[in-house]
Parts: C-alpha cells; structure tokens; sequence
C-alpha cells in the first residue's frame, strides 16, 4: 500500500470542494500542500447539474435585505432552520458571490452590465443570479475547475474513492483511506484536515435529477467513523423533472421557468395549484411535489405538464438555452408544446451535522456542502439556497483553518493501524452483479420512502433492505468503485429509512400518511454508530 501525507485532504469535486481548495491555497499555511480527491473526473458532480442560481443579497440590490431573505428560508425551513446559521450565511451572501467574481465566475447581466435578479419559488423578492442562462452550476463550477487545474499547490487525484476515514482512539481523525478505480490499488493519506464535499445522494432513488455519482459516500463514511448525523429524513423531491428517463437521472426542468410565469397542468390543459397553496406555482417545493403527485396518482398517469408557451419565445430561447435544447432533442418544443414532468429526488435537506466552518463532532474533520447539516435548510430547503451555502461555507473552513497548525501525524495508534491492515490483505472476490442490486434498492427507496410515506412502506422498506444487504457480501474491502458506492448507498438507505420511521409527524419534505400534522415542538433528529438508536433534539 502507498503512503502519503498533505496538509488537508478534499473529498469531491464540486462547487464546495473546488472553493475549498482554491481558499485554502489562497490564505492556509499548507507545508503539505492540498489534495482534492474526485471519483470521476475533476467537474462530474451534482453541481454541474445545478441550473436555478445562487442566492445572492447584495448591497445594491435596493429591493433585498437579509431580513427578508433570512425570513423566506425560515418560512420554508418548516420550523427546523436555525436562526443564527440562516442569518449568518444571508449576510456573508455579498461577500462571497463577489469572490467569485474574482475567480472568474461570470455572472448573467442585461444590456447595461447590471447583474440580472431573478425570482424563484418562495422567495419573495428578485434574488437569483443567474449563470449561461439555465446552466449556473455548470458555470461556477467550470471558472473553479480551471483555476484549481493551473494551481501547482492543489494536486488531484481522479477515479479515486475515498473508503475509510483514519479515526484514532482519542475520536480525532488523521487521514483517509482511498481506492483508485483504474489502477487497483490502496493509498494511505495522512492529514490533521479531511474536508469531506461529496455531494448527495439522489441515487438512492428510481427517480433522481442526480448524477451517477450522488451516492451518499460522505455520509457513509462519517457515519462509519462516528460523527454525528442530522435529519436524515428530509429528501426534498423536486416537483419538475422531465418525465423521460436518461441513462442516470432525469432531467431538471429548473424552478426558474415556473418563476418566469409557466404553470402547471393536467393533460387538457387545465390548471391545478390553486387546489392545493396560495402562491400557485410558486409555493414551496415539498407543496408542489405532492400536488403533482396527487393529481398523477388521481388520474393514474406518470406525469403532469408545465406550461411555458404563455412566455414569448424569444425569452424562452434566451433564457432557458439548456432546457430548450434537451428538450428539442425530446421531440418538445417548449415555445409551442408542454413540458411532460413529475417529480424526482433532488437534494438531501440532512446529512452530517456541522457548523458554518464545517467541523464535525470529530476533530479534524469537516463536511460542507449538500453532504453537511447546518441547519440552513431545515426540513424543506430554499431553491438556490444550495449554492450559496457551498460557498459560504467553504470560505468558513478555510478562514477557521488559517489559524491552525495543519501538521500530519507522526506515529499511528493501533486502532489506525488496524484499519490500515484490513486493506492490505488479498481477498478472492467474485464479481457482482451491481446494477441489478442497485435498481432493486432504488425501486424498494422510492416505493416505500419516497414522496409520501407511513409505517407500511417505510417497514416494509426497511425489510427489503436488510434482505437485499445479503444478495452483498462486501463487509470491507470491494472489487470496485460501484461496489464501494453500493456498500454506501445500502448504508445510508437504512439510515434514511430508520430516521423516516422514527419521525411521526409531517413536517416540510418529510410526509407521513399516518401522521399528517405537525408537532408543536420541531425537533432535529440525530443518529450516530456509536450511540446505535436514533434521537431527537430541540
């Protein structure tokens, strides 16, 4: 086995970990030096299917303040923001979408240079900043990957999946165990700073806007090392996803052509939402998901439509260059024809709880991104709140970690020994049938913990999964990077379900058949291996 040592180690490859390391690089003392770790290419990740905007208060945008945005993400928090984080990244919002600026980021503006504000599903005031249209994830995420490609300081590595955090016998973490996909072999990275930017999860699901790498790796592996993770039970379904299933996922029809004025209907044409909120087809996505899928389920059909025709092509055509481009190559021409959608897995609202500087309950590591909890989106997450809190949040982590002396460590103990050792060993193993298994899980996920839930599908899920875990005899070592991330993806899956089942009542994205209100008191739900029972706390 290799062994190396760098100053910090990023896990993922999206907006969150490439700005992480392009922060670090710029204010860290690193004697080691960065190393960004991707499991695909460097740019593959959920951010690069991000088409909405970035959340972005700024001072010149005389309509906006932070009390109002604070109050909009509070609103569709469904009671489980926390104030201080929510008020905290809002305010750093000027800050940051101004430093990507300055690393290339262009940003959409009109006809006199002015940056273009948009609107989105309940938000109350034009606050998006938009990116090549429909395409804003895919932008920033390009301006960062050409930065971190010219950074001698940040080295990658590609086709590497990261298998197992290095977790001492004092609860402090000193490293990473990786595995690269293409050679076979295992490498031992020491580090006093594992940043772990892994993205999502969509994959879990038969349905998902996610690519094939959102396979909840980074809650795998905290959960496995001890940290503590937060309301695993919040997976915000996205109401408008192109009801036409690609190789992976399916595309995202965004949010945005909603807020330009499309409206959703029935296969005659007639519009529903006023049944169901206030706010039509701006209402909070947990309260459009389920109006699409009722009216699906009512009608027995495996979609509804969005209207766009009732905005002039040439905006369309502007506007929406990606959407209209997929979709022509559909055979819908968005200008003339509705859009066929339903809804699909889009975000994961819990994950590892963190602060706004990223750290874990475990020193020495740190989790941003979709992969962390901060407590920002709460049961129901604010569309392109998602973005902003990457940003934000990486800039935290490499402001906490500037005063840190980032040293590796210089003797191991033996619980590092011995994870070590596990990896070193040959192992004859035959080759599974992973596809398979991971369609049956995604099928058991979205039947019994998808969009609308009770004790039935969520036990009967639970049981599904445990007999699918003995169709997988992999305890630790794998043959593969899709073995390492099926191993992942039964884990989380479980823990998903565990945490949906322990929650009775609805509340944002979560909604129970059975428990159809929503308690007076909100309460996070906590889960970690050490503890082994799932709790909840004010």
């Amino acid at each position: 086995m290799k062994y190396s040592k760098y100053s910090a180690v990023i896990i993922g490859s999206g907006i969150a970990g490439l700005y992480a390391a392009l922060k670090l690089e710029q204010q860290t003392n690193l004697p080691d030096g960065i190393l960004l770790i991707t499991k695909s290419k460097l740019g593959e990740s959920n951010s690069r299917y991000a088409q909405g905007g970035i959340v972005a208060v700024l001072k010149e945008n005389k309509a906006d303040s932070t009390e109002s945005h604070i109050s909009d993400t509070i609103k569709a928090g469904a009671g489980l923001s926390e104030f201080n984080t929510v008020k905290f990244i809002s305010e750093h919002s000027d800050a940051v979408v101004k430093d990507l600026l300055n690393f290339g980021v262009e940003f959409d503006r009109d006809k006199d240079n002015n940056l273009c504000f948009t609107k989105e599903a309940a938000h109350s005031v034009n606050r998006i900043l938009h990116s090549g249209g429909d395409a804003t994830g895919k932008m920033i995420e390009k301006a960062l990957t050409k930065e971190v490609s010219m950074n001698d300081n940040i080295d990658v590595y590609e086709q590497t999946v990261a298998i197992e955090l290095l977790v001492n016998a004092d609860k402090e973490c000193k490293g990473v165990i990786v595995f690269n996909d293409l050679t076979g072999e295992y490498e031992t990275v020491y580090s006093s700073a594992v940043i772990l930017a892994t993205g999502g999860l969509g994959q879990l699901y038969k349905y998902t806007t996610n690519p094939a790498v959102a396979t909840g790796d980074g809650i795998a592996l905290a959960y496995n090392a001890g940290a503590v993770l937060q309301d695993l039970e919040f997976i915000q379904f996205h109401p408008t996803a192109l009801a036409i299933d690609g190789d992976e996922n399916r595309f995202l029809i965004s949010e945005a052509v909603r807020g330009e004025g499309a409206k959703l209907v029935d296969s005659d044409g007639i519009e529903f939402m006023h049944k169901y909120h206030e706010k039509l087809e701006l209402a909070p996505r947990d309260v459009v998901t389920r109006a699409n899928y009722n009216e699906m389920l009512e009608k027995g059909l495996d979609h509804v439509y969005l209207n766009a025709t009732c905005i002039p092509a040439e905006k369309l055509a502007e506007r929406f260059p990606n959407i209209s481009r997929i979709c022509a190559e559909n055979g819908i021409d968005i200008a003339h024809d509705f859009i066929p959608v339903a809804p699909a897995a889009h975000y994961s609202m819990g994950g590892i709880k963190t602060d706004v500087e990223g750290r874990t309950s475990i020193k020495g590591l740190y989790a941003i991104g979709e992969a962390a909890s901060t407590g920002l989106h709460g049961g129901n997450r604010l569309a392109s709140n998602s973005i902003l809190e990457c940003v934000v949040c990486a800039f935290e982590i490499a402001n906490y970690l500037k005063d840190k002396e980032l040293k590796t460590p210089k003797q191991i103990d033996e619980d590092l020994k011995a994870a070590i050792d596990k990896y070193s060993k040959e192992l004859l193993m035959e080759e599974l049938d992973v596809d398979s298994l991971k369609h049956e899980l995604q099928e058991i996920m979205w039947r019994g913990a998808g969009i609308l839930r009770s004790e039935k599908t969520l036990t009967a899920a639970l049981e599904d999964i445990r007999a699918l875990s003995k169709k997988f005899p992999r305890s630790v070592k794998c043959l593969n990077k899709e073995e390492y991330e099926f191993k992942n993806m039964l884990l989380v899956s479980k823990l998903i379900v565990t945490s949906a089942l322990k929650r009775k009542e609805s509340r944002g994205a979560h909604y129970r058949l059975d428990y159809l209100n929503t308690d007076d008191t909100a309460k996070h739900s906590i889960i970690t291996k050490d503890e082994g029972e799932l709790s909840f706390v004010k």
